[in-house]
């Protein structure tokens, strides 16, 4: 299990910037939808945003504390 608070400290080392918001969509709390809005997006594509923050996110994806995750990537201008 990992909480909302957790998840954006791992995605803030990557994007110190990053609002973050966590919803668990199971209530097992290893199970997100993530939206993310970061200035460190601008000029990626869709996938290599989500690369970006998969590997933020890899420690708790490999000791299983979090399994899965729905992510919505955008920069602050879109907003």
């Amino acid at each position: 299990m990992i909480t909302p608070v957790e998840i954006t400290a791992l995605i803030r080392r990557a994007l110190p910037d990053a609002h973050v918001e966590a919803f668990d969509r199971t209530g097992t709390h290893d199970h997100y939808n993530l939206k993310i809005i970061s200035k460190g997006f601008a000029g990626l594509a869709p996938l290599d945003r989500h690369r970006l923050v998969y590997k933020a996110l890899g420690e708790a994806l490999d000791d299983g504390r979090l399994h899965a995750v729905e992510l919505i990537t955008q920069t602050p201008d879109v907003m």
